[in-house]
């Protein structure tokens, strides 16, 4: 059983009033708070080890790298990869994917398909699009059905064309928790490669990559309480081995000639520059926090406070949730609407309330189109959410009700 009002402690920043009163943090699926832990981490590190890594043999430079690389293995376990070597440094999911994309341009043909979501975040639809328009590659979506993805149209789409398919695990609209491992298996029979975006799974529930054996997987370290500006892309070794690099400079090469040059091993060689060293050690950082609590107990919390909230959100007249009925198919992801009432002047009222909810296309335009509406409000959950929140949430939304007259 996790105890959110003791680890609300460790955040600095939730104890604190805005507009007079004591603020709500609903906002966790656009990034979450850091704990003193993470906090004290990269105090540490620039207190005391702060030097670039691995080319140094000095005291300080080896103290950065073991950190450094000590925090990729931390990650390589987290997410059950077979290899540190598959495990890539990027700023955070929209680079990952964007990778990813790049390294399809490498392989498409014009004939070839693209699969992707009609809930896809733009960053997990925008990178296909320009790999599809360079390639001559055909991009397809596939569709809903209850508030789900519609795995019947996903069937019936997968084809040996299908070159790519690139899904997102958790909907960061929906809430909704895409069958990743049972859609991996399908589209493995027509030799499909399959991309994961991880943003809104990583920090919430537990992720192996081999027991999904997806072929990509990309997530950020801000929205699982890690810096911004850091992220991983996991690739099969496999895979990773024959691509060939985005970006190029210092660190990700062997040799370097007048007229040509030779890449390092994995996985520096996607890795040119100096990285985001404390970002990594951040993150490593966190992902001790993230295991001390337990991954599943933080996941079995926000579904607590799921199905305590919605019975409530639910009996509000004028109120649209969007995204599966069965409470079991979602994380702490709830996007909603009022009717009548626009989500930014909710959003504001909520805001006078100490309530810090999202408002807005959630970078998903082609799903709210599809839901036939421009924007909505979204709460989102994670481990230093409590039932008191959820209570403030509801009399919140009733306030602004009662304040617009609608």
């Amino acid at each position: 059983m996790l105890d959110s009002e003791k680890i609300i402690k460790d955040f600095p920043i939730l104890d604190q009033i805005v507009n007079d009163e004591a603020l709500v943090y609903l906002d966790s699926a656009a990034t979450t708070q850091k704990p003193k832990q993470v906090l004290d981490a990269l105090k540490y590190y620039y207190e005391n080890d702060n030097a670039n890594v691995h080319r140094g043999v000095h005291t300080l430079a080896e103290r950065a790298t073991a950190k450094f690389e000590g925090a990729r293995e931390k990650l390589r376990s987290f997410i059950n990869a077979r290899s540190a070597k598959e495990i890539l440094w990027t700023k955070g999911t929209t680079q990952s994917l964007n990778w990813v994309a790049q390294f399809a341009r490498q392989v498409l043909q014009p004939d070839d398909e693209i699969l992707i979501t009609v809930m896809e975040h733009h960053s997990n639809l925008v990178p296909w699009q320009q790999a599809a328009k360079a390639t001559g590659a055909s991009l397809k979506f596939v569709y809903l059905k209850d508030g789900k993805l519609d795995l019947n149209d996903l069937a019936a789409k997968l084809t040996s064309k299908t070159k790519f398919l690139s899904i997102a695990h958790v909907s960061n609209v929906l809430g909704v928790i895409n069958p990743v491992k049972e859609i991996t298996k399908l589209a493995h029979q027509y030799g499909t490669l399959v991309v994961v975006d991880g943003a809104q799974s990583t920090p919430h529930m537990v992720i192996d990559v081999q027991n999904l054996d997806v072929d990509f997987f990309a997530f950020s370290g801000h929205k699982m309480m890690a810096p911004t500006g850091i992220g991983v892309l996991y690739g099969k070794q496999e895979l990773l081995e024959k691509f060939e690099p985005i970006e190029f400079g210092g660190e990700m090469i062997d040799f370097v000639y007048e007229d040509h040059s030779t890449w390092t091993e994995l996985p520096w060689k996607f890795e040119a520059g100096t990285p985001n060293i404390a970002g990594a050690i951040g993150l490593g950082a966190a992902v001790d926090y993230l295991n001390s609590i337990g991954i599943d107990a933080i996941h079995q919390h926000e579904q607590e406070l799921v199905d305590y909230i919605m019975p409530k959100m639910r009996a509000i007249s004028g109120l649209t949730i969007y995204g599966p009925e069965d409470n079991s198919l979602r994380t702490g992801v709830i996007a909603f609407n009022i009717d009548n009432l626009h989500p930014h002047d909710l959003a504001t009222a909520l805001d006078m309330q100490g309530i810090a909810v999202r408002a807005g296309h959630h970078c998903a335009q082609p799903l709210l189109n599809y839901l036939g509406t421009s924007a909505t409000a979204r709460a989102s959950f994670y481990l230093y959410t409590t039932k008191d929140d959820c209570d403030k949430l509801v009399e919140g939304i009733l306030q602004a009700k009662e304040f617009f007259n609608v």
